[in-house]
């Protein structure tokens, strides 16, 4: 800490439970009957540039796991936590710190049925397990109430010489639970034997920056931050946590501009808000030597894929994307766009068996949501021995399982990871950097937002795709070309195809929706005042705005994808008027 700043990894139990964990089950309790979930885990967490790996053992204490009404032994699974977090970093030429997490020894709700000394005992005990596994420092996390993070400071240094992060949890107003100010907390944890003081969990990024200027103010020990990914918000049974990551990035970004000498995610965030962190803080954290990870560059290719060849040759190019639904209306479906390519949204084998059954080529999206790299390896491998050729990587997002507030994706490589695999298949190597056999000859796409909110981070994802191994672009749905024209400008000494997404708006409801819900969706105003007076013509205005959008995109772009997944005898239309005679 007193050479750079240290990114710490982000939640385990929001992941874990996204992964389709219960939380009426003890969650550290995975670490003995699925540890292969809570080392991918890690795995994602070391992979994003993270310096510090908790364990897996925050409420790994004897009375939190009874109230879940687990009775395997304590020790057992404070041991296997810190032997994964151990297993995780081998094979990386970078620091990379184990801490074991302690947690409050009972919730609140049972803070006063249970007596000082029993906290204490059950501290003890859970510490000792961590420090006899090997950890190199400890984090005492999530304390509400200063008596008990005084108490769990006390017993942890009686133990062990290891630094000590001694961290509370503070609600909207900047009190803990317990009533505490951050520099009432600060004096009185600075004055025991700890390496460093902070705050986690309960606040986003936002009012975490008031807490740490607070904590600074207050002592002159390390001061570390590691806020939620903002308010849990639900709707129907799914709880989610807003907070992007472009703006997570932002605050960690802010955090060490106010001094804050660990950063790292609670509740709601993944691996991707801890990639965005340490880009963030890239130029403030010197160089580490560390092994090459960039994949080759492909040697020449085997025939091209129908996009690339349709892209060689002058004119506009037009596809139709469609999600299959099964049976001969998938192929009806596809005939009747007159479509030059169709983009499958759904599996490989969607893909092969609609390209076999009405002759049209296809484009397919590969998503990296809950899909291991060797999974994902095998599967593209088998697809491409059928013909696949054409793909478009996209990160995925996690489907609602269950109602936990911190549910979130679990991913071992985002979309970017995914070109890069996508890269190294053509170039003739594994995901592990073996020589295969043979070499693929993927054409490889990925997915670029000119409407997102951080047009700057946006460009920085897009130009890591490219540099990743991306050979075309496909937008997401526009309905304005200002910020496609800005990307498009940025990116004007990349040799690179893209291809614009147009999706027609049904009517005001949807624009509405769009507009006002859906983050990194620009609709311009005049297109919300024309649907809104269109009345009972409100699709065929979305139709004839769609038009006119895809018209004037002809100058920018090398081609269009018409989102036509209910298609009408309208959209058939407009792909027909929009075809080049080429």
């Amino acid at each position: 800490m007193s050479e750079r700043v240290l990114v710490f990894d982000g939640a385990m139990g929001t992941v874990l439970h996204a992964a389709g964990n219960s939380l009426d089950r003890a969650l550290p309790e995975l670490n003995l009957s699925n540890p292969e979930l809570v080392s991918t885990i890690h795995e994602s967490y070391v992979a994003a540039g993270a310096d510090v790996l908790l364990t897996n053992t925050f409420g790994a204490n004897r009375l939190r796991l009874a109230e879940h009404g687990c009775s395997v032994s304590v020790r057992d699974i404070n041991l296997a936590a810190v032997r994964l977090a151990r297993q995780a970093r081998r094979g990386t030429h970078r620091t990379i710190f184990v801490a074991g997490a302690v947690s409050p020894a009972v919730s609140p709700g049972q803070r006063a049925a249970v007596r000082v000394d029993e906290r204490l005992d059950v501290v003890r005990e859970q510490v000792t397990a961590l420090v006899d596994g090997g950890v190199d420092l400890l984090v005492l996390e999530t304390f509400g109430f200063l008596d008990e993070l005084v108490e769990a400071v006390e017993v942890a240094a009686e133990l062990t010489d290891l630094p000590i992060v001694a961290q509370a949890s503070f609600t909207a107003d900047c009190l803990t639970p317990g009533g505490e100010t951050p520099r009432e907390v600060a004096k009185a944890v600075s004055a025991l034997p700890v390496t460093a003081v902070g705050a986690n969990c309960t606040l986003g990024p936002q009012h975490m920056l008031t807490v740490l200027d607070e904590l600074k103010d207050a002592v002159d020990l390390p001061v570390g931050v590691h806020p939620n990914a903002g308010m849990p918000r639900r709707t129907g049974r799914r709880f989610t946590y807003p907070v992007a990551r472009s703006h997570f990035g932002r605050y960690a970004r802010r955090y060490a501009e106010h001094g804050a000498a660990m950063i790292g995610g609670c509740c709601g965030t993944t691996p991707g808000h801890i990639r965005e962190v340490v880009a963030r803080l890239a130029d403030l954290r010197p160089r580490q030597s560390r092994p090459v990870t960039a994949v080759p560059k492909p040697r020449p290719a085997p025939p091209q894929s129908p996009l690339a060849r349709r892209l060689a040759r002058p004119g506009f190019v037009l596809a139709a994307q469609i999600t299959p639904r099964g049976g001969p209306a998938d192929a009806e479906l596809i005939r009747a766009t007159g479509a030059d390519l169709v983009l499958v949204r759904g599996h490989f084998g969607d893909a092969l068996h609609l390209e076999r059954e009405t002759g049209v080529d296809t484009i397919t999206t590969v998503t990296a949501w809950d899909r291991s790299l060797a999974a994902l390896q095998a599967d593209l491998l088998g697809a491409h021995a059928f013909g696949l050729r054409t793909v478009v990587c996209e990160t995925g997002t996690p489907a609602p399982l269950g109602d936990y507030p911190g549910a979130d994706g679990v991913w071992e490589v985002d979309s970017t990871g995914l070109i890069g695999l996508l890269a190294g298949l053509n170039a003739g190597r594994d995901h592990t950097g073996l020589t295969l056999a043979t070499r693929t000859s993927f054409h490889i796409g990925a997915r670029v937002n000119p409407g997102a909110e951080d047009a700057d981070a946006e460009l920085a994802r897009t130009r890591a795709k490219l540099a990743a191994g991306a050979q075309f672009l496909i937008t997401r749905p526009v309905y304005e070309l200002g910020g496609l024209t800005r990307m498009l400008s940025e990116l004007s000494g990349v040799d690179v195809p893209v291809l614009v997404a147009i999706a027609p708006l049904s009517g005001y409801a949807e624009a509405e929706y769009l507009a006002y819900e859906v983050p990194d969706v620009t609709i311009p105003p005049q297109t919300l005042s024309a649907l809104e007076s269109a009345g009972e013509q409100q699709a065929e205005v979305g139709l004839g705005l769609a038009a006119e959008l895809l018209e004037r995109a002809r100058d920018l772009v090398r081609g269009a994808v018409v989102v036509a997944d209910d298609l009408t005898g309208e959209i058939e239309s407009l792909l027909g008027q929009q075809r080049s005679p080429a």
